[in-house]
């Protein structure tokens, strides 16, 4: 995420001060899990049920953003033991699985944590998605979201869900508010 001449145009876009203003209020981080907090794809093992794979480097990514202060949710259409277990590892706070109308879980949120809409962002890439970002400070989706997605969001990930566009957001995140150079 530089201004070099040859530096992609979503990390150019990540500099706009209008990007940097919004990024610079954000006290909660919220995310969407498949697609985004992973690749999509969904496995089913015998005797354990449906699994999903989950990127270390944006675990990691949460880890620092919590550290520097900002807080991690997660709100799921859908509801499984491996999302709950993941959650309970990287110690996300608020966790809201199983219902598609997201906007409930986020007004449930806002209530309890007391932020204003511009404080939280928001990381989605389907349809049920879109409600919450039209309602945040700054939102985001990854390349492969569906189009009415990617017309309503402040950013598109460079790097696909599940493959560190987690990661991508929270050091954006961390570095408009001064918490490291990366």
């Amino acid at each position: 995420m530089t201004n070099l001449p040859g530096a992609s145009l979503s990390a150019k876009l990540l500099q706009t001060p209008e990007i940097q203003a919004r990024l610079k209020k954000i006290k909660l981080l919220l995310l969407d899990v498949d697609g985004v907090m992973t690749d999509g794809r969904i496995f089913w093992i015998e005797s354990q049920g449906w699994t999903r794979q989950f990127n270390v480097k944006d675990g990691y990514g949460l880890k620092l953003l919590m550290a520097a202060g900002i807080q991690v949710g997660i709100i799921s259409g859908g509801k499984s033991k491996d999302v709950e277990t993941r959650a309970a590892f990287l110690k996300v706070h608020h966790v809201f699985l199983g219902d598609e109308n997201k906007i409930v879980a986020f007004d449930k949120i806002v209530a309890a944590t007391g932020l204003k809409p511009d404080e939280i962002a928001f990381v989605g890439d389907d349809l049920f998605d879109i409600p919450v970002l039209e309602r945040v400070g700054f939102s985001a989706t990854v390349p492969h979201a569906v189009n009415p997605v990617k017309e309503r969001v402040h950013y598109i990930t460079e790097t696909e869900g599940g493959a560190g566009a987690v990661r991508e957001v929270a050091d954006a995140i961390r570095k408009a508010q001064g918490h490291g150079p990366y």
